[in-house]
């Protein structure tokens, strides 16, 4: 059984912290800007995650990954161009 250490705590602190920033940015975000914008790069963060799991951590590229990043890229297209 794996034990808690303060490098992992530590971690996990750091990990509720920037969530928790996040919400707070998107919220104001959303009062401040255009909710479909706000939301367009929301959703667009999505593929830069993507891409960075495929390049810095090698994560398998399958074709479900493929596909779901294409839609998500084409539903993003289709909110710039309305």
């Amino acid at each position: 059984m794996n034990q808690l250490t303060g490098r992992i705590v530590a971690f996990l602190a750091v990990s509720g912290l920037t969530t928790s920033l996040s919400w707070v940015f998107y919220y104001k975000a959303i009062q401040i800007g255009r909710v479909s914008d706000v939301a367009l790069i929301d959703k667009g963060s999505i593929l830069i995650t993507i891409l960075l799991s495929v390049t810095l951590l090698r994560e398998p590229v399958t074709p479900k990954l493929l596909l779901g990043g294409c839609l998500i890229l084409v539903g993003l297209l289709v909110i710039v161009w309305r």
